[in-house]
């Protein structure tokens, strides 16, 4: 797309460039698409909105235009004032298609937003970048996984892309923070507004140490049909998209095939059969996405050298023999208490005791049913 004119900076932007661009985008029927249309047409907003009604409708049906150039009303200038007024502080900044700061990943995008939020450094949105997405509800495996894998790949620069959601998202976000590839967090609300609630802190730190994103205007509540097109955006944004335990039918896969289609690289961890959350992740498996076992498998496919990886920690001091005949008949996959009794041959109590012990060591996570699962 070609814009006339050069520009502002998107730390110096005026209110006016700002209401031009927050008309454009705000329009009625006016998305993405008729946006690009427009500004390839004519150029910046400002030019575009200064066009007669007739050279408008050579581009977009005229009762578009009509709403194009109708004057504002009290809510889009309550929302341009609201913007001027977020954009001037600082940390903050309205980025558009126009902007040499507009992250040049998402032009690859059908749609990519005319207008980004984004809050904290800039620079984080241009480095090399891997997005870690999975369940809400994840397991304390899985916690552990994204994590683990956040922390070692931005121990060696890459930056981990997610979208600030319970569960996984949270954990590879903070893992992140850990290196100092650091961290951007695509939201599905308002910029001005933390979702869920919980995270406020760490979307503190998040805005500190690298970037929060919203293609979404200032004050946009939780709108459950906005987090798909969020998900979109995490895709575009990264290298690859590595899923760490997905259902069969969530958000995760739709990511993941996002990127696919926009030829990202795709991971997955597999897991137990006998496991819901594994299914999302085996079914991506086979239809082609790379299955990985640590950061190296990653950083082999990205080309990226891992040989900077962290070294693997020391292993746990040794159980006692007791927890070790425990941990050895409970494996992997989720078992009751009964269970473990037949296979140890230990009695009831003790292996009750044993399992209260391992769970709050961390060694084994309990799950739904009174099962007992391994950690790895």
């Amino acid at each position: 797309m070609t814009t006339a004119g050069l520009p502002p900076s998107p730390g110096t932007r005026d209110a006016d460039d700002i209401a031009a661009w927050l008309r454009l985008t705000a329009a009625p029927g006016i998305g993405p698409t008729a946006a690009h249309r427009l500004l390839a047409a004519f150029g910046l907003p400002q030019q575009v909105l200064a066009q007669p009604l007739s050279t408008l409708a050579t581009v977009i049906p005229k009762p578009l235009a009509l709403g194009l150039l109708a004057p504002p009303g009290q809510a889009l200038r309550e929302a341009i004032a609201r913007t001027v007024a977020w954009a001037a502080e600082p940390g903050h900044h309205l980025v558009t298609l126009a902007d040499d700061a507009y992250p040049r990943r998402l032009l690859d995008l059908a749609d990519p937003p005319p207008v980004l939020y984004i809050t904290g450094d800039l620079a984080t949105l241009a480095r090399p970048s891997v997005a870690i997405v999975g369940a809400r509800g994840a397991t304390q495996q899985g916690l552990r996984d994204a994590e683990s894998f956040a922390a070692s790949l931005s121990a060696v620069g890459l930056t981990i892309v997610s979208g600030l959601a319970l569960g996984v998202d949270a954990a590879a976000h903070a893992g992140s923070l850990r290196g100092p590839g650091s961290t951007v967090a695509v939201t599905g609300t308002g910029a001005d507004r933390i979702y869920p609630a919980r995270h406020k802190d760490l979307a503190h730190r998040i805005a500190a140490q690298g970037a929060i994103l919203s293609e979404f205007p200032l004050g946009t509540p939780v709108l459950q049909h906005n987090f798909p097109r969020r998900n979109r955006l995490i895709a575009a944004l990264a290298q690859g998209v590595l899923v760490i335990e997905a259902a069969e039918r969530s958000g995760s896969l739709i990511t993941a095939r996002q990127a696919a289609d926009l030829g990202r690289e795709v991971f997955a961890i597999p897991g137990s059969i006998h496991a819901p959350l594994s299914r999302g992740c085996h079914l991506l498996i086979r239809q082609g996405a790379k299955l990985v076992e640590g950061p190296q498998d990653v950083l082999e496919e990205l080309g990226t050298p891992a040989a900077a990886l962290p070294a693997a920690p020391a292993r746990p001091p040794a159980q006692p023999e007791t927890a070790d005949t425990l941990l050895a008949a409970l494996a992997y996959d989720p078992v009751t208490p009964d269970v473990l009794c037949v296979r140890s041959g230990l009695p009831a109590e003790q292996v009750v005791a044993r399992l209260m012990t391992l769970e709050l060591a961390g060694a084994v996570e309990r799950l739904p049913g009174n099962r007992y699962r391994r950690l790895a």
